[in-house]
């Protein structure tokens, strides 16, 4: 009989954040250890693991989508999550409730013994755990941080995809891309497809696969994506092509992560057919929460949590093409090992005016140091700073007019505290 430590969801995620010595401890020695008392023995299901600087949500978000489609059943693990921490595991599209979460946690607690996990451990297993139970035809896992020492990777994937290479979290991976590239490359298997969705790569991302021994699949090479009339075309690894449409995720680039989803799961076609039906219907069934998402009109507010300078070029994209009738007012906040300089750059064409602020993170940059880091780059009479979030979120609604757009960016807790402080004002 599994014993439970705590009743409610609260208190376990509350009391794992103290069971660790670090936040963060990259390394497989303590979750790997845990798993094999969980689960000795292979799983019995295909699993997808997803990895990249930028680009791997909306790659886990199509595969799953498409996978559902064509009527599979499926287990989805993200991080980190936007409201509620049941986000982060999705059984067939749906969070998983409490109490599930709850008894996972119980069974982990107890097999764990004297071994320390840290809070993404704990959910790491979680994710294995429930999806043990649910038996999926396919589990999707989303790699955490880098990909050779994230907890996700103590699972030997059938597949493993790479959607981009960009700086971030250089304290733990590396300055340089190759440095970067190395380590997300760890997630890749001998003889089994290694996914690269990016034509620009860095090469040591393709020369690490091959010396793997993975059976290297990359966009531009084995196959590819290119615009097509009312849609796009795929080229996939057999050589055939398939006109399709565009995925709902917005912007160009998000051919390339659909390229890479479909490349992913062609691979398993034995396993599991898709049908092109199945393909079309997932790429506008699609969603990703936070990800240059419209939330209301008159002014436009839009959520994105691009929080490295790779994906500001995207949300800068995505804002061109936008094409705002008035002015645009950002309203940004971001973690303390973020580049905020990275971030703000690509989008200076485009933003009218700036509302620096702080998120309630632990690792968030105090929005007067964030100040300081882009005095040399922001028009100091378009720049406010403020204490809070919802300062910050209250400044801007008030200096924005029916034709503006008020852009919220910088990390997941910035758009998750905008996300339920416009749901508070318009109840």
């Amino acid at each position: 009989m599994t014993i439970q430590r705590f009743n409610t969801l609260a208190a376990w995620l509350d009391w794992q954040t103290t069971l660790h010595s670090q936040t963060i401890e990259l390394g497989l020695a303590r979750v790997a250890a845990v798993w094999a008392r969980l689960c000795p023995a292979p799983l019995p299901f295909p699993v997808i693991t997803v990895g990249g600087t930028n680009g791997k949500g909306s790659c886990v978000a199509m595969i799953e989508a498409i996978a559902q489609a064509a009527d599979y059943r499926t287990v989805c693990y993200t991080s980190p999550h936007l409201l509620r921490y049941n986000e982060r595991i999705r059984c067939n599209g749906e969070p998983v409730s409490d109490d599930a979460l709850c008894a996972a946690f119980a069974q982990i607690d107890q097999a764990r013994g004297d071994i320390s996990l840290t809070y993404f451990e704990f959910g790491t297993l979680a994710a294995l755990v429930l999806a043990l139970a649910e038996q999926p035809d396919l589990l999707v896992l989303e790699v955490g941080l880098g990909g050779r020492l994230d907890a996700v990777n103590v699972i030997d994937a059938d597949v493993a995809v790479v959607t981009s290479i960009g700086r971030d979290h250089t304290a733990w991976l590396g300055e340089t891309l190759d440095e970067i590239a190395v380590e997300k490359a760890g997630i890749f298997r001998t003889g089994r497809p290694a996914i690269i969705g990016q034509r620009d790569a860095p090469a040591v991302l393709r020369e690490t696969a091959l010396q793997s021994g993975a059976i290297v699949q990359q966009l531009g090479y084995e196959f590819d994506d290119a615009p097509g009339d009312n849609g796009w075309c795929w080229r996939g690894i057999s050589g055939e092509r398939l006109s399709l449409p565009l995925p709902t995720l917005r912007g160009g680039f998000q051919r390339n992560n659909a390229a890479a989803a479909l490349v992913a799961l062609s691979n398993l076609h034995q396993r599991l057919p898709i049908s092109c039906t199945a393909m079309r219907l997932g790429l506008q069934r699609a969603q990703l929460p936070g990800r240059f998402q419209v939330i209301s009109e008159a002014p436009k507010w839009i959520l994105d949590v691009a929080h490295n300078g790779a994906a500001a070029v995207a949300l800068a994209t995505n804002l061109r093409d936008f094409a705002c009738r008035g002015r645009v007012l950002a309203v940004l906040a971001v973690l303390s090992d973020k580049e905020p300089e990275a971030i703000v750059e690509p989008l200076l064409p485009f933003v009218d005016q700036w509302f620096l602020t702080q998120s309630e993170d632990a690792r968030a940059l105090p929005a007067t140091e964030l100040a300081i880091r882009l005095a040399g780059l922001l028009p100091e009479p378009a720049v406010g700073c403020f204490a809070t979030v919802d300062a910050a979120l209250v400044a801007a609604q008030a200096a924005s007019g029916v034709a503006d757009c008020v852009l919220v960016l910088g990390s997941f807790t910035t758009v998750s505290r905008a996300l339920m402080w416009h749901a508070a004002i318009n109840e």
